[in-house]
């Protein structure tokens, strides 16, 4: 039975969701059908389609009162929006339903497990955070009775009940469940539990799957665990952040573990550790199985350091996802390559082979807001690299982004500074590739209010938003020192 809670939320989210234009939206990213959203949930193929969940607060553009919204798609790109799943409506979550995941159960029904939030009853302001499951057939959802699965006595002993959050659930092969969540201990310093359970529903502690030692921030948020091309991987989003040279940056980041299972042990072993996306904006990563086994990965596409100083007293949302993305492990690496199906999305191919590129030019026909732009550069002369190579788009006579390369110090640098923003928030992020002796590969990928980076196909990733209006859709190209040129262009096209 639909609670008063979630009826007023779904009527509330279809009334203004349905005054948004569709020219005001990302086309194919997914942002909230009205409001604001962070973190994706309960990414999963399930009934035919791919299901989406986020965080969600349907009432207005800043965080509160979070509810999960939901979306599915037949390709990850575009999106029908469905009615609220989950509204704070129990005791359990009466403070929030926040983030968790989804899974396919044995009798056909959509399990999503979650993290229900209170206040503490003694009159504190902490907060109880405990793991709780719903189910229902892809639509509506009925919270299990018997909620939490989990909660602060399934702990062991020194870590958090008020920072125990964030259910990744998965199958196994013998057709029971596991899930990971994040805690931390009485330092704040982020563990990795893993839990059990033969039904979903009874759920026991197995291990403490990772521990941060403080050499990566402090609680780790979000953590995603699998097995990808013979490898484990855990991502997480680590709190508080320092920066290692240019590996990791200051604040809320993404984290990717690469390793080994001990299955005596039940505990994971690091050999390489790498940030997931080098850019400014993404946070809160999950990952999904498509049904031809493909692991894809979804982030969202947001900074917590910048939200408060974005003005947003005129929008009707904020917040969006990344474009979906594929994931491989190569070299000891995690690569991650747009969706293939954005292939198909393509259109008005302009293509440019052995363009000399020294000072300014601009390209016909090599223009626009939404976009798929492969580049490969080269230096003309092998002996004499050319010192910096920029692209700048979203661009008007005023303002402008721009993706540039250093090759002396093998540099990628995003930079939004000149794109409108009023104040003085993160404006740019470097990634520090191999050295390449001037060659470098970039797919750029752009969508309205955000510009995506590929680097050396998927090695390397960089991602921002954009605030500047859509009329702004030059494009232009600068080089110091003479650098040689290859582009192709598509446009991307929506369904409608």
């Amino acid at each position: 039975m639909t609670s008063k809670k979630l009826l007023f939320a779904r009527t509330y989210e279809k009334e203004a969701g349905e005054k948004i234009p569709s020219g005001q939206r990302p086309v194919l990213h997914l942002s909230p059908y009205t409001g604001w959203t962070n973190d994706p949930n309960g990414f999963s193929y399930y009934g035919g389609k791919y299901h989406l969940f986020y965080q969600y607060n349907p009432f207005s553009t800043y965080w509160d009162s979070m509810h999960w919204g939901h979306a599915v798609s037949d390709d990850m790109l575009h999106w029908e929006y469905l009615p609220a799943a989950m509204a704070p409506d129990t005791d359990i979550d009466s403070f929030g339903c926040f983030s968790g995941s989804a899974v396919t159960m044995k009798d056909g029904r959509q399990l999503l497990m979650y993290t229900g939030v209170r206040k503490e009853n003694n009159g504190g302001q902490g907060e109880i955070q405990t793991q709780c499951i719903a189910t229902g057939d892809g639509l509506d959802y009925e919270k299990y009775e018997f909620n939490p699965v989990l909660d602060g006595n399934d702990l062991p002993n020194g870590l958090s009940r008020n920072d125990f959050r964030d259910p990744k659930i998965w199958q196994e092969a013998d057709g029971s469940y596991k899930c990971v969540a994040g805690t931390c201990n009485s330092d704040r310093l982020g563990r990795i539990l893993m839990f059990s359970s033969p039904d979903g529903f009874s759920w026991k502690f197995e291990s403490v799957l990772a521990e941060n030692d403080g050499t990566f921030g402090l609680m780790w948020e979000c953590p995603d665990y699998f097995t990808l091309d013979g490898k484990s991987v855990l991502i997480t989003s680590p709190q508080d952040m320092l920066p290692q040279g240019f590996e990791y940056h200051n604040g809320n980041g993404t984290l990717c573990l690469i390793g080994t299972y001990d299955d005596k042990e039940k505990k994971f072993h690091r050999e390489k550790d790498q940030s997931v996306d080098y850019g400014i904006d993404f946070y809160a990563p999950q990952t999904a199985l498509a049904p031809d086994g493909r692991r894809i990965m979804i982030g969202w596409l947001q900074n917590w350091d910048t939200c408060s100083l974005i003005d947003r007293k005129d929008m009707r949302w904020f917040g969006q996802m990344s474009i979906p993305r594929e994931l491989s492990i190569r070299n000891g690496r995690l690569y991650q390559t747009p969706v293939r199906e954005l292939e198909l999305c393509r259109s008005g191919r302009v293509e440019y082979n052995g363009v000399t590129v020294n000072g300014d030019l601009s390209l016909t026909g090599i223009n626009g807001r939404v976009a798929d732009i492969e580049l490969v550069l080269r230096p003309k002369d092998p002996e004499n690299i050319y010192q910096k190579f920029t692209v700048r788009f979203a661009q008007n006579d005023r303002y402008y982004t721009s993706l540039s390369f250093r090759p002396a110090e093998s540099v990628v640098k995003i930079d939004r500074k000149f794109s409108g923003p009023r104040r003085a928030y993160v404006h740019q992020r470097r990634c520090h590739i191999p050295e390449s002796r001037g060659e470098v590969k970039l797919r750029l990928i752009l969508d309205r209010y955000s510009a995506e980076v590929f680097i050396n196909d998927g090695e390397y990733t960089m991602s921002c938003t954009i605030l500047t209006d859509t009329s702004a859709d030059m494009i232009s190209f600068h080089s110091v020192g003479e650098a040689v040129m290859d582009i192709t262009k598509y446009d991307l096209a929506s369904e409608e």
